[in-house]
């Protein structure tokens, strides 16, 4: 068995040790906490797992997300950085051949003004002035397309490559805003889109936050490895991505956690929604083509909750948790929208999770 081969092979107890240490010392399973423990658990970088080793058996998120952003901020910036600094450049030299232009449009008009006055003059017969004014309008004319001409050639050539300078940014923000294993928007993408319902000035749609949970995963995980997890929860993916409107908002939000925003929908509608998506994946095999091995059916509880009914992205993701918890609660594999009365002993703040 080669390097990549053992190093493949022991990914499942990588992750497992990671997860097993992270508990160990109270820190929330979520994505930016879990990247910092890997890369100190690698030992890539060990200035890294000395500043996380100080902070004790009870780091706080604001401890943790300080040291994220003291060794992984300048490199999640960096393609971004990159891009704004062509842009400065690409628009400054626009802004310099539009000055040539203005200069050029300047002189042209010095001149026509000078011609105007050579015809009012009457020191010169008729004839010198109508020549000398041709003359000079002609070459006057002539210079000013010609600079006409470079600087619209200018302008083209500096819009295309500020298109492709767009092009890249938008690629870097896709894939800032992309989860690498499911293809879905990650929990960075769901908090922009979550705070946005309530910022806009112009009120919003009717509105639903829908929370999504595979029903026991981590026995998945632990009785066929993490590559048969990955695999389950990339196919999940695919079923709620099916099963919903092209033009709903789809998220990772966590570990085996999806979201789904609906806009435009009455209660009725985000309920048959998530019971489409419900159904679509209680029938979806699970197994591996190659061995034949069945992994069972694989089902998930929704908890859903109207925008209408909170005043904010903090309640409206709290409200949605509680609903998910009640399906949870009664025996999973079930739909619940969020009802007054319910309740639960431990509701998650989304302000923990946000820029997870």
């Amino acid at each position: 068995m080669n390097t990549v081969e053992v190093a493949k092979a022991q990914l499942p107890d990588i992750a497992a040790q990671i997860v097993y240490a992270m508990r160990t010392m109270g820190v929330p399973s979520i994505p930016r906490n879990y990247e910092l423990f890997y890369e100190a658990y690698i030992g890539s970088n060990p200035a890294l797992s000395r500043d996380l080793a100080a902070l004790g058996k009870r780091a706080t998120q604001d401890e943790l997300d300080t040291i994220g952003e003291r060794y992984f901020a300048s490199q999640r910036t960096r393609g971004i950085e990159n891009a704004h600094s062509k842009i400065i450049t690409q628009l400054d030299s626009l802004l310099r051949a539009l000055n040539v232009e203005q200069n050029s449009l300047e002189s042209y008009n010095k001149l026509l003004g000078e011609t105007v006055q050579q015809i009012a003059s009457k020191s010169s017969t008729s004839a010198d002035i109508l020549r000398n004014a041709i003359t000079i309008l002609t070459v006057a004319t002539g210079d000013t397309m010609a600079h006409g001409e470079k600087t619209v050639e200018s302008v083209q050539q500096k819009s295309q490559e500020m298109d492709v300078i767009r092009k890249e940014l938008d690629e870097y923000k896709r894939i800032a805003n992309t989860d690498s294993l499911t293809r879905l928007s990650n929990r960075r993408a769901f908090d922009e889109r979550l705070a946005g319902i309530f910022e806009s000035e112009n009120g919003f749609l009717p509105t639903a936050l829908i929370l999504m949970d595979i029903d026991h995963f981590k026995q998945i995980n632990d009785s066929y490895g993490h590559p048969v997890g990955d695999k389950i929860l990339a196919t999940v993916a695919t079923v709620i991505r099916t099963n919903v409107r092209r033009d709903a908002f789809v998220a990772r939000t966590g570990g085996e956690e999806f979201a789904v925003i609906l806009d435009g929908s009455s209660r009725e509608e985000v309920y048959e929604v998530c019971e489409r998506v419900r159904i679509a994946l209680q029938s979806t095999p699970f197994r591996n083509s190659k061995t034949g091995v069945d992994y069972g059916s694989v089902t998930i509880s929704l908890g859903g909750c109207m925008a209408a009914e909170v005043s904010d992205a903090g309640e409206l993701y709290g409200k949605a948790d509680i609903a998910l918890y009640c399906a949870k609660n009664d025996g999973r594999n079930r739909t619940r929208l969020f009802e007054d009365g319910m309740k639960k002993d431990f509701n998650k703040s989304w302000l923990l999770y946000r820029g997870a």
